[in-house]
């Protein structure tokens, strides 16, 4: 399966981290297009190095715990390397929406203005944004403190700190523990250096859609619902799904903020009409291989954009197309009960295609393309089988230097010297 780029010519793209499982994904989608890729980040383990695609890492400072040398770093690689592209896979886009004009001399990069950047990150700014345009959300309050958040908290709820990833900074409140269990957590932290949002639990299908604008305009957008859970409820198996009133809803969140790049949103749909109602943002693209899969290649459009170029509008992937990611799989597997029959069952459905996965195609780990990328995936299937309760620590692993934290940020904002 190799995808002809659009451009007409290879590319150099330099990710931004490797850690995650969108910049696996990001790297698969480059490889395909035949484009030279280069990763960067702290870890020399990180998952995106297992990858037949990535010609070379370059080991870097952690944003979280260094964000000025991280910055240094990509500027004096940059520098002294021609890179076509600079891709912000992840939160790492905070840092270079705000130094953005330091990077325009060396390589292409899409990112909006820093201010309206910092309104899609924080949860408070999306909400804000939402409200601002009458969109459907989930009724929200706000607690600046333990006692207020204890006053205001009617069950069953969501509690979620302004800023987080990957399930950091969210609680599901279901009882008067699990209040003081939350309270314990952000009081550990910096949990009440921002309001803490208090949000009414709304039940229904929880989708996800990931977008690509030019200066305001949405290029293409591609939904896709979950089929089976993973490990901290990400995604095991997903099915693209086709959402007008979503792609209507993000034109005009694009619109709002002037969007320049990559904009990813969740929604519940919920009620018998089965509205759409917002609950959290990125700004960058999460694990765009269902979306290359089903025919919008949202990786390739992002380059386009980023490079300058104005992109015609993409009208929907095919629904129905069914991914998987076998190391969520076996992460959400080893929490159930007999969880190492359990192992051996879905590694055999996996690998012959047969019940949840007939008709489905690996996005994380493609082995069949990537042959690198099966040590991660058994080396996860090893640990699990050995001790399944790893299941619960493996996904926090993801939670690395690479990614913000409360220090940063402030750093980010108050101390870096950056064009704002």
């Amino acid at each position: 399966m190799l995808v002809a780029s659009q451009h007409g010519r290879r590319l150099r793209v330099l990710l931004s981290e490797g850690s995650s499982t969108s910049a696996r994904e990001a790297i698969t989608a480059l490889g395909l297009m035949g484009h030279h890729v280069e990763v960067c980040d702290p870890s020399t383990h990180c998952l995106g190095r297992f990858s037949r695609f990535v010609h070379k890492f370059h080991r870097c400072p952690g944003l979280g715990d260094d964000p000025a040398g991280y910055l240094d770093f990509l500027l004096q690689l940059l520098s002294r390397q021609r890179f076509d592209v600079l891709l912000p896979i992840h939160e790492q886009g905070y840092l270079l929406a705000k130094a953005q004009e330091k990077f325009a001399p060396l390589a292409a990069l899409a990112l909006p203005s820093f201010q309206n950047y910092r309104k899609a990150h924080s949860k408070i700014g999306f909400h804000n944004v939402l409200s601002g345009l009458g969109l459907p959300h989930p009724h929200t309050e706000f607690a600046s403190s333990p006692s207020e958040l204890r006053d205001k908290i009617r069950l069953p709820c969501v509690v979620k700190t302004s800023v987080g990833t990957a399930s950091r900074g969210t609680w599901m409140v279901r009882s008067p523990q699990d209040i003081e269990g939350a309270i314990a957590e952000l009081e550990s932290g910096h949990g009440f250096d921002d309001p803490v949002l208090i949000q009414e639990f709304t039940p229904g299908t929880v989708e996800h859609a990931q977008a690509v604008f030019c200066r305001g305009e949405l290029v293409a957008m591609h939904a896709y619902a979950q089929v089976a859970a993973g490990a901290g409820g990400g995604d095991a198996i997903k099915e693209s799904v086709r959402r007008p009133l979503v792609r209507m809803h993000l034109a005009r969140i694009g619109e709002r903020l002037a969007w320049h790049g990559a904009l990813s949103v969740d929604y519940i749909l919920a009620g018998p009409d089965e509205t759409p109602r917002y609950i959290d943002c990125n700004p960058r693209l999460v694990e765009p291989m269902s979306a290359v899969l089903s025919g919008v290649d949202l990786v390739d459009l992002l380059l386009r954009v980023s490079l300058g170029e104005v992109p015609a509008t993409v009208v929907a992937g095919r629904e129905a197309t069914r991914t998987h990611l076998t190391m969520q799989v076996l992460l959400g597997t080893a929490l159930r009960p007999g969880a190492r029959l359990g192992l051996v069952r879905q590694l055999w459905q996996v690998g012959t295609g047969r019940g949840d996965y007939a008709g489905s195609t690996e996005e994380l780990t493609p082995v069949r393309l990537d042959w690198v990328s099966a040590l991660p995936v058994t080396m996860t299937a090893l640990a699990l089988f050995l001790n399944p309760g790893l299941a619960r620590e493996l996904p926090k692993r993801g939670w690395g230097s690479h990614l913000l934290t409360p220090k940063s940020i402030r750093l980010i904002e108050e101390r870096l010297e950056c064009s704002s």
